[in-house]
């Protein structure tokens, strides 16, 4: 399911980073990388806040649809 529907405050292994190559690209920078763990920390208009290897990270709701937990 991509990481826009998860629960809050539970924390999730990432399954594939889909997207263009740029948009992949950018993501794995940020830390979002095939089995590694991420967590919704908060939730607006849906755009999150989620942690990634120990950092915060604001993402749109149009990146976070890319990434599957």
């Amino acid at each position: 399911m991509p990481l826009n529907m998860a629960e809050k405050d539970k924390e999730y292994t990432i399954k594939r980073v889909g997207g263009l190559a740029e948009t992949r690209t950018h993501l794995e920078n940020l830390g979002f990388v095939v089995g590694g763990t991420v967590k919704v920390i908060s939730e607006m208009s849906g755009n999150l806040i989620v942690q990634v290897k120990e950092a915060r990270i604001a993402l749109s709701s149009e990146l976070a649809q890319k990434i599957m937990i």
